[in-house]
């Protein structure tokens, strides 16, 4: 996962105003995936995982990972 990819996430989910926990909520994972995948410390997340966080964000898939 680019620099980038991990930003647009963090992003989306601010621009939302939503915390960690509130998305990790909504999207059905656990807060550890979300502060994980954040940070980076997940380099490579599962789809499944990512289709949870669009769909909980909003937005599509593509615009989750884009660079």
């Amino acid at each position: 996962m680019s620099k980038e990819e991990k930003k647009n996430r963090k992003r989306y989910r601010k621009e939302r105003s939503l915390s960690q926990d509130k998305l990790s909520r909504l999207a059905d994972v656990s807060h550890t995936t979300i502060i994980k995948i954040e940070s980076g410390a997940t380099y490579n997340p599962r789809v499944e995982t990512l289709k949870q966080i669009a769909g909980a964000l909003g937005v599509g898939l593509d615009d989750l990972i884009k660079k």
